[in-house]
């Protein structure tokens, strides 16, 4: 009798068991379980990093927020770096990259081979150079050899030397020693200089006894007494600690054209 009521009593458990899964709806065409309406439809779930529940018909959206905007709500002060350039910027860019080396290319092409002496003398490039007029001029001298009182290829001091030069190059005639060039002209500093202006020295710790042209790139040409006209640096030891000042010539004017 036992036997008989035991499986009647365990198919009456299982019948009211199944009832209660009911309420889950697992049906073929049915949704498991509906969004709650208490659920924000845009939900943050990685600092910056948003998503949007779709609409009927729509797409999920993932927006990621601007970290300055994170920062801010965090209270945290960043400092914002330049945006990158856009395409066109960057097109812009390199087209006047291009530009200006064919036009290096050009000038090197077009260069003389006095040009090319001073480029490598003045350690510079071809279109870095002082005009060609002025380089001309100067380089009829070189190498000529130091001669006190002397204005000729035979000899040439250094305020002979800047005469000769300003007379060809600029048709203007200085005073014939160094010291009255120095108070004719407008004194300089430095970084002022430009290529014509003349540089003076002290060679002997009493006043301008020195002078020479400023040709660009801290270099400037002169009679030395020990090897002629050449070509120097202002930052050279010697010629620094016995550099007095320099002068530009204002109403000088360029008379050959190149």
């Amino acid at each position: 009798m036992v036997k008989k009521i035991l499986p009647a009593l365990t198919a009456i458990v299982l019948l009211s068991s199944c009832g209660a899964l009911k309420p889950l709806n697992f049906t073929s065409n049915k949704q498991v379980a509906a969004i709650s309406p208490s659920v924000s439809a845009q939900s943050k779930f990685i600092d910056e990093i948003s998503v949007t529940a779709p609409s009927s018909g729509q797409k999920m959206e993932m927006r990621i927020e601007p970290a300055v905007t994170v920062a801010a709500e965090r209270g945290v002060n960043i400092v914002e770096t330049p945006a990158i350039n856009s395409g066109e910027d960057e097109i812009a860019r390199i087209l006047t990259a291009r530009n200006r080396s064919a036009s290096a290319a050009v000038s090197i092409e077009n260069a003389s081979q006095v040009q090319f002496k001073y480029a490598v003398l003045m350690k510079t490039e071809v279109e870095n150079l002082p005009s060609k007029t002025l380089l001309d001029a100067v380089d009829q001298w070189y190498g000529v050899r130091y001669r006190t009182g002397g204005n000729t290829k035979n000899g040439v001091d250094c305020s002979g030397f800047t005469c000769a030069v300003y007379t060809a190059v600029y048709g203007f005639a200085l005073p014939r020693v160094s010291r009255e060039q120095y108070r004719t002209s407008r004194r300089l500093s430095i970084p002022e200089l430009e290529e014509g202006d003349l540089v003076f020295f002290s060679m002997h710790g009493n006043g301008v006894s020195h002078v020479g042209v400023y040709l660009g790139n801290n270099k400037f040409i002169h009679a030395s007494v020990s090897r002629g006209v050449m070509v120097n640096d202002l930052s050279e030891t010697y010629y620094k600690v016995r550099y007095y000042g320099a002068g530009r010539i204002e109403d000088k004017q360029m008379t050959v054209k190149e």
